[in-house]
């Protein structure tokens, strides 16, 4: 039986979490811990420390906030936990931080938990590779009203896909609110909607001279968010020490 702590277990996304785990007969759940623990009856203790977490368990699911990562990392190294973090967000010095701790505990990161964004993914590398002489690049980006971080980590994520496959090349246009001048060729456009109960969606538009392509996905419930995480913690805890990711689980 796969032990779980669940990071953030009082939030949506962990109130989700909870939902498709007890659906498993393969894993329980032994504690959560939030900032609010007694904002819900849950049926497992919950901290609003993770150290004061005396039990062992197997793997740790965080779908929490960027501030409680430096204490995530410290108590995953100390037990020897793996750790899926399913939080976005995070700084240039969070990753590096991630990558650090990587190297003595096993972590899974990714922006979005969706096994369907992440064949997104390939297409779009694949897609910027074969147009990427005549074809303007954009990314749109489409989340609830009550989402933090803007543009979303999956539009990040995308982005950076893109770029890498093209020998990072482009530079990344945040709207285009105060331009004056016309959209040059290098850039790749993000753009963030914010509105109501959204989800998340991400297109992907490759637009040519009398031609456009449009590649996108859309999350109508956040539980296969909730069922990433869990496919991502099972994969997990056969692994050793390193960073992982998506890809690793659907190539």
């Amino acid at each position: 039986m796969l032990r779980v702590i669940i990071n953030g277990c009082n939030g949506q996304m962990g109130q989700v979490l909870i939902k498709e785990i007890n659906k498993d007969t393969q894993m329980t759940i032994l504690a959560g811990v939030d900032r609010t623990p007694e904002k819900i009856n849950n049926e497992f203790p919950v901290f609003s420390d993770i150290f004061q977490n005396k039990k062992k368990a197997d793997v740790i699911i965080d779908f929490s906030n960027p501030y409680y990562l430096p204490g995530l990392l410290d108590y995953a190294i100390e037990n020897h936990t793996a750790l899926v973090i399913a939080t976005t967000g995070f700084s240039s010095i969070d990753m590096s931080n991630i990558h650090q701790a990587s190297k003595k505990v096993p972590i899974f990161y990714s922006a979005n938990m969706s096994l369907g964004i992440n064949v997104l993914l390939n297409l779009v590398k694949q897609s910027a590779i074969s147009l990427k002489e005549n074809f303007d690049i954009e990314i749109i980006e489409k989340h609830h009203n009550k989402k933090v971080d803007s543009p979303s980590g999956t539009a990040y994520m995308i982005a950076n896909e893109i770029n890498n496959s093209l020998d990072n090349s482009k530079e990344y246009v945040f709207g285009r609110y105060t331009k004056k001048d016309k959209r040059q060729k290098n850039e790749i456009g993000i753009h963030a909607i914010r509105g109501g109960s959204i989800v998340g969606e991400h297109q992907v538009l490759f637009a040519g001279t009398d031609e456009v392509i449009e590649i996108k996905h859309s999350a109508t419930s956040k539980s296969i968010f909730a069922i990433g995480a869990i496919k991502a913690s099972k994969f997990l805890i056969t692994k050793n020490n390193g960073l992982y990711d998506m890809q690793d689980i659907i190539k």
